[in-house]
């Protein structure tokens, strides 16, 4: 739990992942594709989504970071492409730092429930870092 830094490939995000557990001799955990999420029945995905990486994760001489295709539309920028995890397990805590971070900054996505957390949102801070914040519980969940 902590800050960790979060990747965001255009579409290779598998290469890199691969690349990356090579040249670091990281043991590399699962990864997740779009097509793993569960459905919604109010958006279906497309096919060329599917095989894209939803998250994975490899830790580097003790640091996590973590890793993701961008979602097929959504924009993209070399340079830009890293977000700073915050993951906690206190809830509350999660909802301050939230609170803090969006005073002149901009809310990308507002705290919610997902299927992989019980509080996750997003928010681009007053000095354009970009923040996904993430509560989850010690065991993981």
């Amino acid at each position: 739990m902590g800050i960790n830094a979060y990747l965001t490939f255009n579409g290779n995000c598998r290469q890199a992942y691969e690349f990356y557990a090579e040249i670091f001799g990281a043991e590399k955990g699962d990864l997740s594709t779009y097509g793993d999420a569960p459905p919604n029945p109010e958006f279906a995905l497309p096919d060329e989504t599917k095989q894209l990486i939803l998250h994975g994760e490899l830790t580097v001489y003790g640091t996590k970071l973590m890793f993701s295709d961008t979602f097929p539309g959504s924009s993209f920028m070399v340079g830009n492409n890293i977000t700073l995890a915050l993951v906690l397990s206190d809830i509350d805590e999660v909802k301050a730092a939230f609170q803090k971070l969006q005073e002149g900054g901009q809310v990308l996505i507002d705290l919610q429930e997902t299927f992989w957390s019980k509080c996750y949102g997003s928010v681009v801070d007053q000095f354009g870092i970009t923040w996904g914040l993430n509560c989850t519980s010690e065991e993981g969940q």
